[in-house]
């Protein structure tokens, strides 16, 4: 199995060779495998003397093995899957064995293995050919995603290992023990969707279902991390592994806390990057040596060498701390979509809103929709109010102005008096925009475009600065009006705590933003002012919720404006109390199909709106969209060429630019040649799904002949990136 995984990766990765009229003195940028030439040599392994090894480098063009000689000193070391040391063209990089073969096709002797790292073979099989997928997929080295799967090196745990100290922690055991504890029946959150019942026998059975949950209370004993923790007791139930791949350390924590409810504490494997390098290594290990069953983590897990997968889960695909934001910017729902296809696994999507990715998956049938009935939203939900209808316009109609209408000051004031309070707003800071006085435009930097920003409490007195590049603008005058005055366009979460607790004195007011996010607050009578995204979360769920700041999040100059708004609405609204225990919503923002679809508590309903306006658009995730960023001259190049070999194959693509990078970013008056063609501009291409694998080879082989020429500056390549549009 091992060696069928290494071909069949060996043949994607020569996909880029030199051409034959080249010089064979190539150096290392230029791709030529130059170490591997000499002509003596340290006795060799008597069996499979060949290693095929994958250079860690970032460089596009050395994505393809290269043959080693083994040694006969280091034939037991070198097994495929462990670290290795090679020279090449004079360096000694790192790298992984991906086989042992009995001949190499160089044409000349080989240079030998240099070191072997580790015995522990941290590359499986599996990892090797998901990698490869993943590397595909995006146009990216499988090197990259190999930096992201596999964590750092910490010896220490390897000599823990090698004394025979079992990896931390051992409370449990293994998931091959066959003692796992009964599967528990299906609680009560299951029950109340539709298809959720059968979903976790399908589960348990050893079945393989693909399912997009819209989960309702986001705390609780009924909460969505307790449907999680079901979902992967009931496929350990039936002997198979698990991954779970939270977006950050808060989700993480209360998965992780359901979780030991209904398994051992050591079948369940921690892997984020916040603990540090020796713990996540510890606990990639147990995954790999199968004392563990259940990953669950942040982006990284997504990769876990968990033995017999059954299961890979992910919560909120939709938020953006998915997205790894390294090369090759692979988001964490593509790489468990395509991992559970690889080996057979069963899917769940689960939020409390559903992605336009997630519902053209429904849509597809490749997913079936897990909801509840009306009958349970209406009793599980809170109420939500408008302060922009026209019955609360009546009653007060300074309320489409006014920053606290009267009804969220009535609905703050009632909901203290049985417990927390949260008060979401959109930004962070003090204040952190600003616009004209006369005709509100926002107040752009005269140096770079960005936004000025008064950086906190100051009076009127004080001078504005750009966000962006710092540049203080003492004279600043709009070039709309031409007016000279500005005014606050947007208040951050800390003049917000300052004005409510003037409003409501004698009251607690707790802010959550920034690098002070926390995760839980009491069950008292206080005020939770949070960015965004960062809401605690209270055991009993807030008695009301103040969404501030609604249209500001819908005025985002982003194509998922309003999807991303609908998802933080009810990220939010989510940890209030249900509507027959006095919870209630109050949304200020103007009457939009967004704001609709919070009221009627229909997230499925208008992820189906927004994929087919952008069905009817062509705009993703209709279509896939490729970024190429760069030097002007550069991106040009790339861009041309890519067009003209998709030509050569009978496919034609729409393009989309040149851009300029910045918003607003002009060419400067008497700009010369030179410096044009150095601007910062940005292409997109539209591929259809049905065209994306030929395009994504050729966008591959494009990045990595440009890397060996050196002829252009280099250009980002990116694909499906969700700040693009």
């Amino acid at each position: 199995m091992a060696s069928k995984a290494a071909a069949s990766n060996s043949m994607s990765f020569n996909a880029v060779q030199p051409a034959p009229d080249e010089p064979q003195q190539l150096s290392l940028l230029q791709g030529f495998p130059a170490s591997s030439r000499t002509a003596t040599g340290p006795p060799l392994a008597a069996s499979l003397p060949v290693a095929r090894v994958l250079i860690e480098s970032s460089l596009p063009h050395l994505d393809r093995p290269f043959d080693y000689s083994v040694p006969a000193e280091l034939d037991d070391a070198a097994t495929p899957g462990v670290r290795v040391k090679v020279k090449f063209s004079g360096q000694e990089l790192s790298g992984y064995i991906l086989e042992r073969t009995a001949d190499s096709d160089a044409g000349h002797d080989l240079v030998p293995l240099h070191k072997v790292v580790s015995s522990v073979a941290v590359l499986t099989p599996g990892l090797q050919e998901l990698a490869g997928r993943v590397a595909a997929r995006y146009a990216g080295t499988v090197s990259d995603v190999l930096r992201v799967a596999i964590p750092p090196r910490v010896v220490k745990v390897e000599k823990e290992i090698a004394a025979g100290e079992p990896p931390a922690p051992q409370s449990a055991p293994g998931p091959e023990t066959g003692s796992l504890p009964p599967s528990p029946a299906p609680g009560r959150g299951w029950v109340d969707y539709r298809n959720g019942s059968a979903f976790l026998r399908h589960l348990n059975a050893g079945g393989s279902p693909r399912a997009a949950l819209s989960a309702l209370q986001g705390f609780g004993p009924h909460g969505w991390p307790r449907l999680i923790a079901e979902a992967v007791a009931a496929v350990r139930q039936s002997g198979r592994g698990a991954v779970v791949v939270l977006p950050d350390y808060r989700d993480l924590d209360r998965v992780q806390a359901a979780l030991e409810e209904l398994l051992p504490a050591g079948d369940i494997a921690r892997l984020t990057a916040d603990d540090g390098q020796t713990p996540r290594y510890r606990s990639y290990l147990r995954v790999l040596n199968g004392t563990a069953g259940v990953a669950v983590g942040t982006r990284s897990a997504a990769y876990a060498p968990v033995r017999n997968l059954g299961l890979v889960v992910c919560w909120d695909d939709g938020d953006d701390l998915h997205i790894e934001q390294r090369s090759p910017y692979a988001h964490t729902r593509e790489v468990l979509l395509l991992r559970a296809e690889q080996d057979a696994a069963a899917c769940l999507l689960a939020g409390h809103t559903r992605s336009t990715e997630a519902q053209r998956l429904v849509e597809a049938g490749w997913a079936m929709p897990v909801e509840a009935e009306r009958s349970v939203v209406r009793r599980t939900v809170p109420r939500v109010l408008n302060t922009a209808d026209s019955f609360e316009q009546e009653r007060d109609p300074l309320a489409r102005i006014a920053r606290l209408p009267g009804a969220a000051w009535r609905t703050a004031k009632e909901g203290l008096e049985r417990g927390p309070v949260l008060v979401q707003v959109a930004r962070s800071g003090y204040a952190p925009s600003l616009v004209c006085d006369t005709c509100r435009e926002p107040a752009r930097c005269q140096s770079c475009q960005g936004p000025l920003a008064i950086a906190g409490a100051s009076g009127s007195s004080a001078v504005p600065q750009c966000r962006w590049c710092s540049t203080p603008a003492p004279a600043w005058r709009c070039s709309h009006c031409n007016n000279t005055r500005l005014r606050r366009g947007a208040t951050g979460v800390l003049r917000t705590a300052e004005e409510l607790g003037r409003a409501f004195p004698g009251k607690a007011v707790v802010t959550s933003s920034g690098d002070h996010v926390k995760a839980t607050v009491p069950d008292t009578g206080s005020l939770v002012v949070a960015t965004v995204g960062a809401e605690p979360v209270a055991a009993g769920g807030y008695a009301a919720a103040l969404l501030l700041d609604g249209d500001s999040l819908l005025r985002r100059e982003n194509l998922r404006a309003g999807e991303d708004a609908v998802r933080r609405w009810f990220n939010a609204a989510a940890l209030v109390r249900p509507a027959t225990e006095g919870g209630i919503v109050v949304i200020t923002a103007d009457d939009t199909a967004a704001v609709g679809a919070l009221l009627r508590w229909d997230a499925s309903g208008y992820a189906q709106r927004e994929l087919a306006l952008r069905t009817e658009l062509l705009l993703p995730p209709a279509v896939r969209v490729a970024s190429v960023t760069g030097g002007r001259t550069a991106v040009g190049h790339f861009t041309s060429s890519v067009t003209a070999l998709l030509a050569a194959e009978g496919v034609v693509l729409r393009v989309a630019g040149p851009a300029p990078l910045l918003p607003g970013q002009q060419p400067a008056a008497g700009k010369t040649a030179a410096n044009a063609a150095s601007e910062d501009v940005r292409n997109l291409l539209f591929i259809p799904y049905s065209q994306a694998g030929i395009v994504t080879r050729l966008l591959r082989s494009v990045k990595a002949a440009s890397a060996a020429k050196r002829t252009d500056d280099p250009v980002q390549l990116r694909l499906d990136g969700v700040d693009v549009l």
